[in-house]
């Protein structure tokens, strides 16, 4: 069973090593990175990196609007309790899970930026 295991790990490996990497070398040596051929069929001339960029961003921005709206109802939620010692535990935990989620949200911005602006200088 551990020969299986390692067998199959080892090909993988190989399999990566020898044809799937070579051929994302192959494809940075082209210079226009396949921008003629979108533009020869009616699609847009955009650099495919700033395209995924601004999905990213796009995608980002609206879980950042969840989280603020999570924060928002768990505060509505707090004021509206009445003093109702359950009510306003509830109203704790959604205000943490929001502010936990938008760490978690400006950090993914942040390391997203990073790497794409990394990918966008590396390659120009």
């Amino acid at each position: 069973m551990l020969k299986k295991n390692v067998f199959k790990i080892a090909s993988l490996v190989l399999m990566l090593g020898l044809v799937i990497i070579p051929q994302f070398a192959f494809a940075l040596e082209a210079e226009d990175l396949g921008l003629s051929y979108g533009a020869a069929t009616g699609l847009t001339s955009t650099d495919i990196r700033t395209t995924v960029a601004n999905i990213i961003n796009v995608a980002l921005g609206l879980l950042g609007i969840l989280a603020v709206a999570i924060i928002l109802v768990g505060g509505f939620k707090w004021m509206t309790a009445l003093g109702n010692e359950d009510k306003v535990s509830e109203s704790k935990k959604l205000i943490a899970a929001g502010v936990i989620g938008l760490v978690i949200i400006i950090t993914a911005y942040a390391i997203a930026a990073f790497v794409i602006n990394a990918l966008v200088n590396a390659t120009a």
